[in-house]
C-alpha cells in the first residue's frame, strides 16, 4: 500500500520536474494526505509548491475561493466544488498544475443521492494553447471500504490520474 502511493509520488515528482512544473493540492476528505504522501518523496520541495486541506465549507470558501452560492446549491461533495477547489488553488499559489479531492468517508455523512465512498476528484493543467484556461478534468468515483480505505483509495486515484493527464499538460 505505501509503496505504491510512493512509486507514484516519485513519478508524479519526475515529470513536474521534466516539465518545469509545480503541484497545488486542495483536500477535504483526504485531510492533507496527497500533500503528505507527496512531501515524503525527498526533493519534493523542487515540484510541491503548497497543499490546502480545506475539510471545512468555510475552508473552502475563505482559502480557495469557493462560491457560497456553489457550495449551497451543490454541496461540498459536487463537480462544481472540486473545480472551483482545484482552480482555487492555482489562483491561491504558485503551482501550475492542481488536484482536488472531496468526498464521503464515512462512516456516516451518506445519504441516497451521495452514498459513503462517494469522491469527487478534479485536475487541473496549463492548457494546450499559451494563454487560455486551465483545462480542468473531473471525474466521481465510489469506493467501497472503511474510513481509511475510502481515502487511501482516493489519495491512489488523485495522483494516478493526475500522471495520466500530466503527459498532454507537459507536452509529452
Amino acid at each position: 500500500m505505501r509503496e505504491s502511493l510512493d512509486n507514484l509520488a516519485v513519478e508524479l515528482g519526475r515529470r513536474l520536474s521534466a516539465a518545469g512544473l509545480a503541484l497545488a493540492t486542495a483536500e477535504s476528505c483526504t485531510g492533507g494526505w496527497v500533500a503528505k504522501v507527496v512531501t515524503d518523496i525527498p526533493g519534493s520541495s523542487a515540484w510541491f509548491d503548497r497543499g490546502f486541506v480545506t475539510y471545512t465549507d468555510l475552508a473552502k470558501r475563505e482559502m480557495l475561493g469557493v462560491s457560497a452560492v456553489t457550495l449551497s446549491a451543490q454541496g461540498a461533495v459536487s463537480e462544481a466544488t472540486v473545480r472551483a477547489m482545484a482552480l482555487g488553488a492555482l489562483a491561491h499559489s504558485r503551482a501550475g498544475v492542481a488536484l482536488a479531492v472531496s468526498g464521503i468517508a464515512g462512516p456516516g455523512g451518506g445519504s441516497a443521492e451521495k452514498p459513503v465512498g462517494s469522491v469527487w476528484f478534479a485536475w487541473a493543467l496549463p492548457s494546450l494553447a499559451n494563454g487560455d484556461l486551465p483545462q480542468v478534468h473531473t471525474q466521481l468515483l465510489q469506493f467501497d471500504g472503511d474510513r481509511d480505505e475510502v481515502r487511501h483509495q482516493a489519495v491512489h486515484v488523485a495522483l494516478g490520474r493526475l500522471l495520466e493527464w500530466l503527459p498532454t499538460a507537459a507536452g509529452d
